[in-house]
């Protein structure tokens, strides 16, 4: 259920609707408060303030329709405003940055603040009544749509501002890049000290010796990325049914319907409605999210550096924004102890088994792409030999040194071909020697630190 809620969750802050909607019913409420208020109040309490409206039916009746249809006006252009900014944004960066541009709250608040004010102008505009025996004119509610209009100009000048700097290449690769660091900091929260990294690690345990024989698959039903994973779930029914799961995929794969979900073992305790309820701790979807996939926002960076190295678009700078990011998230990511795969229930028995999740694997995703779109361009090439430099400084486990030393040796042997320059491949050359040295300096500290 937790998981569902998630997903709708995610649905929800993504649109454009959600804020909007809240705001206008916000300003239904304040139209029965304010209507009510001016009910029960005598005529003229608010003339002693200069700045209250305090005028007749007629003039209250132009204000408020003024004030409503300019909203409608400026609603409209800034509609307008975000569909270019989201096409810009698209074309140029690519179409998973769309998300991130629609769950921007300020977008949002400020769609949400003209659709509210007009609601607001609208609602008050049918309560006054311009017959004389039965006139009636809410002053308070009048000059509460005057605020609100002056408010929504402010808002209005905001919002050119903002999308002005959101459509900017070093501000969009600036939120994915913090978008990625708290995705680490969220799934890898524990920090594995300056001692020796493998004494936090668990050791693997045993496993049935009929495991990968006897263990029955679970199918999944559907098509799609994982988006969600209830782990809760799947130790309950684990527990429950007294089976040992491993989990053949984690957030951010695609799987097809009828293929293996996980395994299952014993395979004697598994029932349809084990499977039914499986299926349903597993949340797929047609993109996806980093609530549980902190790669996506991993894979956005690598997307607009790619794109930003094609021969139509050739801007190497903005490939070194997205090096530079990567760099900061993987330093974060070298620091920090890999949750471990394996969970186990209250009696300390062994129940589900995770996909686990490897620094040199992340390290070949976030560089290899980049690599080999950059072969020619030598100002990235170096970039990425200073990044890998600076990672290896904080990388304290020998196979995280060597998954970044061997990243830097390919680098190195891809500048033969694609360099044609002497002095650049000279200057590639120089860099991997840096690389050698600082891992190798690291590797020798890190050893001291362990005896």
């Amino acid at each position: 259920m937790r998981v569902h809620l998630l997903k709708y969750w995610d649905r929800v802050r993504s649109s454009f609707w959600f804020v909007p909607a809240l705001m206008s019913t916000g300003a239904v409420a304040l139209v029965f408060a304010t209507v009510a208020l001016d009910e029960h109040t005598t005529d003229g309490w608010l003339s002693e303030w200069n700045w209250a409206y305090t005028g007749g039916a007629e003039g209250a009746s132009a204000v408020l329709g003024t004030i409503a249809g300019s909203m409608m006006t400026i609603a409209g252009v800034v509609f307008s405003m975000t569909l270019v900014a989201l096409t810009l944004a698209s074309s140029q960066f690519g179409p998973r940055l769309l998300r991130n541009f629609m769950t921007d709250t300020s977008n949002q608040v400020v769609l949400g603040t003209f659709v509210a004010t007009f609601l607001y102008c609208l609602l008050v505009l049918r309560t006054i009544r311009h017959a004389e025996e039965d006139a009636f004119v809410p002053h308070l509610s009048v000059t509460l749509g005057v605020l609100f209009a002056l408010v929504s100009m402010g808002v209005l000048i905001y919002f050119i501002h903002h999308v002005s700097v959101s459509i900017q290449a070093d501000e969009i690769v600036s939120r994915v890049g913090a978008e990625l660091i708290e995705g680490i900091d969220r799934l890898f929260p524990e920090h594995i000290g300056q001692g020796a990294p493998a004494d936090a690690a668990e050791a693997t345990p045993n496993l049935p010796g009929d495991f990968d024989r006897q263990a029955r698959p679970i199918a999944v039903k559907g098509d799609g990325y994982i988006q969600f994973i209830d782990a809760d779930v799947l130790m309950r029914v684990a527990t429950r049914d007294d089976l040992l799961l491993r989990l053949e995929h984690r957030p951010g794969h695609y799987i097809v319907a009828g293929s293996a979900l996980a395994l299952a073992w014993p395979a004697e305790h598994i029932s349809e409605q084990l499977t039914s309820e499986i299926n349903e701790a597993i949340i797929l979807g047609n993109q996806r999210t980093p609530a549980q996939d902190f790669e996506f926002a991993l894979s956005q960076l690598v997307e607009i550096a790619v794109r930003a190295l094609s021969p139509g678009v050739n801007d190497p700078y903005t490939a070194i924004r997205c090096v530079d990011r990567l760099g900061s998230a993987l330093c974060r990511l070298a620091g920090r102890a890999a949750p471990s795969p394996y969970r186990r229930d209250k009696q300390n028995r062994l129940r589900v088994i995770a996909p686990p999740i490897m620094f040199p694997a992340i390290v070949d995703a976030a560089f290899n792409q980049i690599r080999q779109n950059a072969r020619t361009c030598a100002a990235v090439l170096i970039r990425l030999l200073e990044t890998i430099s600076v990672i290896g400084s904080c990388a304290q486990r020998p196979e995280d040194r060597a998954a970044l030393l061997r990243q830097a040796e390919i680098i190195a042997q891809s500048t033969h071909e694609g360099l044609p320059d002497v002095e650049d491949r000279r200057d590639v050359e120089k860099h991997l020697r840096t690389v050698r040295r600082i891992i190798t300096e690291n590797r020798d500290l890190s050893g001291n630190n362990h005896t």
